[in-house]
């Protein structure tokens, strides 16, 4: 089943393009990170690749950039953009910041140290290898708005990347004392990076305020209902075209913008997911995936739903993250789900109110019977 809205586009077609020696089209950055990680079937007799395997990591993710080496932090953000910049989340693996771009467009910096020997809360950073992971993923989402058939906006925009070397601005790290002062952090104050210190920068569209903090400003239960469906659905079309799993799609997770009107009822609110950190897709026969078949500590987490759905997960797959198991994506929306049932609303009650709860419950006690987010948007009640 395609979900579309016509639009013209052109699907990207790795298998044909690998057999292609001359690297100057658009895609030959994205084959190249691409063949970083694992590939179904890969042979040592699959000749029409094997050089580009040779490349460094540093070298596949310069490509993904545009560039051929770090650049310095100003060449990417101009000091007018950095002075203008404000914290407005943070992970275990780097901190995000809001700006305007070229166009005046408000945009999100994620920003995530690399190839480091410091520590960054508690943890190694990351290699050039495992950002690939979260580069292609990244793309490959964004790109879905494009697509002829199967086609979504709710999947957050990436809009440029960069890689930049050198220490921390002073105008990033007084938007990160500003954030602390007024809701207090949890990552370390990132001053301790040296000159040499490398770092990704991910430009994405401005997504909004969380759906964690958006706990008592949303409207009703009925923006809450709006909120599953447009998240049911941009499972629904990341699976059918990529066999994706999100595997981390938490409250904090959904970002939502209010105001907009699309075709599928919003109810003021349109839905934009992000963070891919954990997530699994395919591309023709190339597997995009995060192991974290031995990261104990992820499944060892107490005191809410979230962390039990590590463990469903691993369950269900029997911790080989590689496979695809959409059944997932079923967990989280019914994580999702409890979250919305607990949340409070600034709409009245009343039999409307009645009524979406039990419809809301509804969904809560059925949707784990749905074997990915494709069946349950073509199936479930609530969605028809």
């Amino acid at each position: 089943m395609n979900f579309s809205t016509p639009v013209k586009a052109i699907r990207l077609n790795l298998s044909s393009l690998l057999a292609d020696f001359t690297p100057n089209t658009k895609t030959w950055s994205r084959i190249k990170a691409a063949l970083s990680v694992h590939r179904k079937g890969l042979g040592n007799d699959v000749h029409s690749g094997v050089w580009i395997l040779n490349l460094s990591d540093a070298e596949k993710v310069y490509a993904e950039c545009g560039q051929q080496r770090p650049l310095p932090w100003e060449e990417c953000i101009l000091p007018q953009r950095m002075k203008q910049c404000l914290k407005i989340g943070e992970g275990t693996f780097g901190e995000v910041f809001s700006t305007n771009n070229e166009s005046g467009d408000t945009v999100a910096l994620k920003i995530i140290p690399v190839e480091g020997s410091e520590k960054v809360n508690g943890e190694d950073q990351k290699t050039f290898g495992e950002i690939l992971h979260e580069i292609i993923i990244s793309k490959e989402l964004s790109s879905l708005k494009e697509k002829q058939h199967n086609q979504t906006h709710g999947f957050i925009g990436l809009k440029d990347l960069h890689c930049v070397q050198g220490c921390y601005p002073a105008d990033f790290l007084k938007a990160w004392d500003t954030f602390d002062q007024q809701k207090g952090s949890e990552n370390d104050r990132p001053d301790f990076f040296e000159n040499d210190q490398m770092f990704l920068i991910l430009e994405f569209e401005f997504g909004g305020i969380d759906l964690e903090n958006s706990n008592g400003t949303l409207a009703s239960l009925a923006v809450a209902k709006s909120i599953l469906h447009q998240v049911t659905a941009a499972l629904a079309v990341a699976e059918q075209e990529l066999h994706f799993e999100h595997r981390d799609l938490h409250w904090g997770n959904v970002f939502l913008i209010n105001g907009t009107t699309h075709s599928l009822e919003t109810r003021g609110v349109l839905v934009r997911i992000i963070d891919y950190s954990l997530s699994r897709l395919e591309i023709d026969d190339l597997t995009v995936s995060c192991d974290i078949s031995n990261d104990e500590e992820l499944f060892m987490g107490q005191g809410d739903y979230q962390f039990e759905i590590y463990r469903l997960m691993r369950q269900e797959n029997g911790n080989n993250w590689a496979a695809y198991h959409p059944h997932t994506n079923i967990l989280w929306l019914h994580y999702l789900c409890s979250k919305l049932l607990s949340m409070k609303y600034r709409g009245s009650g009343g039999r409307t109110a009645k009524d979406m709860r039990e419809e809301l419950t509804g969904f809560y006690d059925n949707v784990l019977q749905y074997s990915s987010a494709t069946e349950a948007l073509q199936s479930c009640p609530m969605f028809q």
